[in-house]
């Protein structure tokens, strides 16, 4: 996703197509989120792993396929495909992580989990940044993709290779329906991921554009750019543990995130400063913003997490995926509106940045009520 819309630009899609067609990547994480939420309750998750190691990378290569062709349709319907694949990782992850880990190592397992796809996210940066650099002729962007691709093969024999018995808690009853959870509880913990959740549909899907078409920043840069940015992450995100111990989340959740937001209006005027210091203060404000935004990932997961309890754990993640995934498609198509219509980056940004500190005050609520029901005895530390 670093660069697959550089690349769409590159072959003739303006941003605006391109947002079209990524958002029924997103709808098709929607529509399935819920299901796959009821499923997995009180079943092995390790086939559902399995299943998305091996179809997630074909997707992948055949949506690659199709943008070289330009066959919309067939465009349309992998990146749906490609969406409810991709669910079988991003929903069973945290509820995998919270059934086998120890209650006391939680944190710290979450915080291992979301380091792990900053790592990743380091090592496709460099790979864009040093094929591209040896040969930008033979290694295109759609070459470096097809590579990524066929490198996420291997994540079957990793899953493969998991030999640990896998805790299954039992079901109360056989059969699941609406009534089995706490729905008003779900609600309150899933709002302020709701109101981030619309902000960030309409920047993060699209910054490697913004730095193409405003700044004029390669992929091999961006690329680069963004490995760069997303080390730090990895390096900042594996502290969550020691931060929750030593200033808490009530703390520590506003303040990152709250300078994040700043960052990233510095970072949407320096498409209205017309100097050539402009793209170095875009990626200055860029790497600051990426690892405080998301260093706030693993603290909220786990207050979540541990304020809906176990009953709803499975449900919270299929929704919190599909509220991701819709609010996406629904940033993605208010994105191709704003952009066809010829609205500039930069008010796109700052329509994100006032969502952004509106969802960043609603956590800090949801931490004071989290706080209150653990003194209480509701939720156990």
């Amino acid at each position: 996703m670093t660069i697959m819309l550089i690349y769409m630009e590159k072959v003739g899609y303006p941003d605006h197509q391109s947002a079209s067609f990524v958002s029924f990547r997103f709808l098709g994480v929607l529509l399935f989120a819920f299901p796959l939420g009821l499923f997995i309750k009180g079943r092995r998750l390790k086939p559902i792993f399995l299943a998305s190691s091996i179809l997630t990378p074909i997707f992948a290569l055949l949506i690659l396929v199709v943008i070289d062709l330009k066959i919309d349709i067939l465009l349309y319907s992998f990146l749906f495909l490609w969406g409810i694949s991709f669910t079988g990782i991003q929903i069973t992850a945290l509820p995998y992580i919270l059934r086998n880990a120890k209650p006391e190592t939680h944190t710290a397992a979450i915080t291992l989990s979301y380091s792990t796809w900053s790592f990743a996210g380091i090592i496709g940066g460099l790979i864009i940044y040093l094929l591209s650099n040896i040969n930008s002729e033979f290694f295109n962007e759609k070459l470096i993709l097809q590579i990524i691709s066929f490198i996420g093969f291997l994540c079957f024999y990793f899953i493969y290779q998991i030999k640990n018995q896998e805790h299954v808690p039992a079901l109360e009853k056989s059969r699941l329906n609406y009534k089995d959870f706490d729905w008003i509880l779900i609600a309150k913990a899933l709002i302020p991921t709701f109101i981030i959740a619309v902000g960030a549909g309409l920047t993060i899907p699209f910054i490697g554009l913004f730095f193409y078409k405003i700044h004029g920043i390669d992929s091999d840069q961006y690329a680069a750019i963004s490995s760069l940015a997303t080390l730090v992450v990895f390096g900042m995100v594996l502290y969550v543990p020691n931060i929750k111990e030593k200033i808490g989340y009530k703390i520590a959740v506003p303040l990152t995130q709250s300078i994040a937001v700043l960052a990233l209006i510095i970072l949407a005027v320096t498409e209205l400063i017309p100097y050539p210091f402009a793209v170095y203060l875009a990626v200055i404000a860029y790497i600051i913003r990426q690892p405080l935004m998301n260093i706030a990932g693993p603290m909220t997961s786990d207050i979540v997490m541990k304020y809906v309890g176990e009953r709803n754990r499975e449900m919270v993640s299929a929704l919190t995926a599909a509220i991701w995934s819709g609010s996406w498609f629904v940033s993605s198509i208010i994105f191709q509106i704003l952009r066809k219509n010829g609205i500039q980056y930069v008010y796109v940004f700052l329509i994100t940045s006032g969502l952004y500190m509106f969802g960043v005050l609603m956590y800090y609520f949801l931490i004071l009520d989290f706080e209150k029901r653990v003194k209480e005895g509701l939720i156990e530390e």
